[in-house]
């Protein structure tokens, strides 16, 4: 018997599929061999006639119960040989799968079914992967351990796993089942793969366009010719799922560009002669160029004008016809609807074609739709996030009517929060045919940041940064950060904390300590310690606008070199009168406003910023700080490309007779203006010949009063695949720091020839340059390459600077 199931079972395995040919060598099955022998032993079963089948044998069987096996048969004791119906019930037994060989005959008054059964698969293996991993077949072929193994089910595996090589650009796999026999009817059902070369695109060709070139199609498409240098691209090898998806992009194309006709007449891979690539070409129609005629609103809702409706559409008359803008104008109306109250409206675009004079009529009908309440929210996803902390930013409630436009900025603040890596909110049938479960769908990723930084300056001045952040504490939100910072002339330490809802209301309270010591002993000959505390509150006054409320009580230490400032020095340094410790109380306000349409990476919108800041409510010391900062943003149609404007100002006066310390003053540089060391720029100490004014010294940075800078951006991926997680950005910084107090900037005469002056000039200064942002395995990782443009001789200037941070 197992020589008869290794002769059946092996021959019927051993052909070898091959996709390069378009057919491959199908396995045999024994079930016509076997039939037809099955209807040459009928003719004995016949032989008696009108004999009654006495009992029914079953020979062979080793799993199978044999009243399992006569269940199957059409005829039963008592019955005559029928052979017809004998025959039914040979074909019945092969049709069930579980048997490799069957065969029934007359003995005498018996009727014998002798039949050999399939073995049982074991194990499934798959031999010479390179590119694919296992896991990625045995989701495609339906052999599994303890099942039965047959040949027709082993080459419909085949066809699978040559349809995945397929998909993965190798049309020269091939795929050769084996079995290896085992005891106890089992079998190693093993799959050997010859991946073969990708195969690739030598040429993308198009026929009929004459208003755009083949090189525009070709960037219209996702498939892209194999070039040798290209060994990051994913696209150039054929896939005939994604010449479907080619197809729709060039309808898009055109679409977008006037020609409402456009069609793609055919799509057309071709193996080249060494079957190594393929030729792909595109056969178009492109039609004739169309632009956009009456535009249109019908609409029967009350508190939902025509005139309304229109306003928000993003189409006009007379201008090209653009097939994604019909899309673009039903999510406007159906944002303006949801503003008055109408949560679900249903917008029907009726386009009718003018072909004679090549405009495109539009009609928008606008109809209340069915009303539905949310019956549900469910969270789903959070690990460690706390339902409240997720729930207390959505913009409605169970019970509320449904609305989209309320659920996407829902959808935002959730994400604004920072503490998830996606965040998704989807709507589905509740129990009734007027609900509707909401279902919140977020990703955690690590709220936990342990950061370093440093910079080299060119003036050889190194500075370290470490700091432990956690902006999800034990999952509410909670913010909490403890940082240290030490250079050859500061060393900083503070501690934040923030509540977001304090006393369970919406309000974000918390509070600051921090101890801040600068050493200029070696170049201004003073060095200051502060330490200080502040309290902070904020709260929502709009949808998209806050209100903050600080207050800061701050103790400076400031101490002058003993022998410059003593009495009888005739010329004592310029902060000689800035010598002991200052108490200064702060209260302050900011109002921020943000329209951006993504927290994360906005891609249109602007956000704004305005502060003040008072001291003088107690304390010694007295000024006004007023700043102020904004940016827009703006996506480019390509994938990944952006472009930023930002900007920032700001001015503090002294008011009851003060003058402003230079502990309050500001300084700028390093990731505020790259180019520039930290406080790199503005109004500097120097020392200067009497005779011709030439610079000998230039001492420290003694900030300014005023400031502003303007920063471009654009925002470029690069052309590499997405696990090596580099991007980078063409930027250029530009504005100016000065603006000091008289009493400041007086001269000095010192020994000999020299002068002690400072430099206000108040001057543009500008850089430009890259930065490169690397998602590395310890953190990510900004590498800083700027070039000045303009600036001063005394200023410090920094071409080089990188940061880094490790999160948990």
């Amino acid at each position: 018997m197992k020589r008869v199931l290794r002769d059946v079972v092996v021959s019927a395995v051993s052909a070898v599929a091959t996709v390069g040919a378009g057919t491959g060598a199908l396995l045999a099955t024994a079930t016509d061999a076997h039939a037809q022998e099955g209807q040459s032993a009928s003719p004995q079963a016949a032989q008696p006639g009108g004999v009654a089948i006495r009992r029914i044998v079953v020979e062979g069987n080793q799993r199978i119960e044999p009243a399992t096996i006569s269940s199957y048969l059409l005829v039963r004791p008592g019955d005559t040989f029928d052979p017809e119906r004998i025959d039914l019930s040979l074909k019945t037994l092969f049709a069930t799968g579980l048997f490799a060989d069957v065969q029934i005959e007359q003995r005498g008054a018996d009727l014998v079914v002798a039949v050999i059964e399939n073995p049982i698969i074991n194990r499934v293996i798959f031999e010479g992967l390179r590119t694919l991993d296992e896991d990625d077949l045995e989701e495609e072929v339906q052999a599994r351990p303890r099942s039965v193994f047959t040949p027709a089910r082993a080459q419909a595996d085949v066809q699978r796993i040559i349809e995945v090589y397929r998909r993965a650009g190798r049309f020269a796999a091939q795929v050769t089942p084996q079995v290896r026999e085992l005891d106890q009817n089992r079998v190693d059902l093993i799959f050997e793969v010859d991946e073969g070369p990708v195969t690739g695109v030598r040429d993308i060709n198009f026929i009929g366009n004459e208003e755009f070139s083949d090189r525009n199609l070709r960037d219209a498409i996702v498939t892209t010719e194999s070039s040798w240098w290209n060994f990051f691209d994913t696209n150039d090898n054929y896939d005939p799922d994604r010449l479907e998806y080619d197809r729709e992009q060039l309808r898009q194309f055109y679409s977008n560009r006037g020609y409402a006709d456009f069609r793609v007449v055919s799509a057309v891979a071709e193996l080249t002669p060494d079957q190594k690539d393929f030729y792909i070409t595109f056969t178009v129609d492109e039609g004739t160029r169309y632009e956009w005629g009456t535009i249109s609103v019908e609409t029967a809702l009350d508190r939902l004008s025509e005139n309304l409706l229109l306003a928000a559409v993003p189409i006009r008359t007379g201008t090209e016809f653009r097939g994604d803008l019909i899309e673009s104008a039903i999510d406007a109306m159906t944002y303006v609807a949801g503003t008055v109250g109408y949560a679900n409206v249903v917008i029907t675009p009726n386009v009718v074609r003018d072909r004679e004079n090549r405009v495109v009529n539009i009609t928008f009908e606008v109809n209340e739709g069915p009303r539905v309440f949310i019956e549900r929210i469910d969270i789903v996803g959070n690990t460690r996030t706390l339902d409240r902390v997720i729930r207390r930013e959505m913009r409605v409630n169970e019970g509320d009517a449904f609305n989209r436009v309320l659920l996407d900025r829902s959808q935002q603040r959730v994400r604004s929060l920072g503490f998830f890596e996606t965040v998704t909110v989807e709507d589905t049938d509740g129990s009734a045919p007027d609900r509707s479960v909401v279902q919140v769908n977020v990703t955690e990723q690590s709220t936990g940041e342990l950061a370093f930084a440093a910079g080299f300056s060119s003036t050889e001045n190194f500075l370290f940064d470490a700091s432990i952040t956690e902006r999800n504490l034990r999952g509410r939100g909670q913010f909490l950060r403890l940082r240290a910072s030490i250079s050859s002339q500061r060393q900083q330490v503070d501690f934040r904390f923030t509540e977001p809802r304090f006393l369970g209301r919406e309000l974000a309270a918390g509070f600051d300590l921090y101890s801040l010591r600068t050493n200029f002993r070696s170049q201004s000959s003073f060095e200051n310690q502060s330490t200080g505390m502040g309290l902070r509150l904020s709260f929502p006054v709009a949808e998209r606008t806050s209100l903050g409320l600080t207050y800061s009580l701050v103790q400076d230490d400031t101490e002058i070199t003993s022998s410059q400032c003593d009495p009888s020095n005739p010329l004592p340094p310029l902060l000689c009168d800035q010598e002991g410790v200052f108490l200064t109380s702060v209260v302050g306000v900011t109002v921020n406003w943000d329209r951006r349409n993504d927290p994360i990476f906005a891609t249109r919108g602007f956000d704004l910023s305005f502060s003040q800041d008072l001291a003088g409510l107690g304390g010694e010391v007295n000024y006004l700080r007023t700043e102020l900062e904004g940016g827009l943003y703006y996506g480019l149609p390509w994938q990944g490309w952006r472009l930023t404007a930002r900007g920032s100002a700001g001015y503090i006066v002294g008011w009851g007779g003060d003058e402003i310390r230079i502990n309050d003053r500001f300084f700028k540089g390093g990731a505020s203006f790259r180019g520039f060391d930290v406080a790199g720029l503005g109004p500097r100490q120097l020392q200067v010949t009497d005779a011709d004014g030439t610079l000998v010294t230039a001492g420290d940075s003694l900030g300014g009063n005023l400031y502003a800078i303007g920063t471009i951006q654009l925002d470029v991926p690069l052309p590499l695949p997405d696990s090596f997680g580099l991007d980078a950005a063409l930027f250029t910084d530009f504005g100016t720091l000065g603006v000091l107090d008289p009493g400041s900037v007086d001269t000095i005469d010192i020994l000999g020839p020299n002068r002690l002056i400072v430099e206000d000039e108040a001057s543009l200064r500008a850089t430009a340059g890259i930065s490169v942002f690397w998602d590395s395995p310890f953190g990510p990782v900004q590498f800083d390459f700027a070039q000045p443009l303009a600036n001063e001789e005394y200023d410090q200037t920094e071409e080089f600077r990188f940061s880094t941070r490790t999160r948990f």
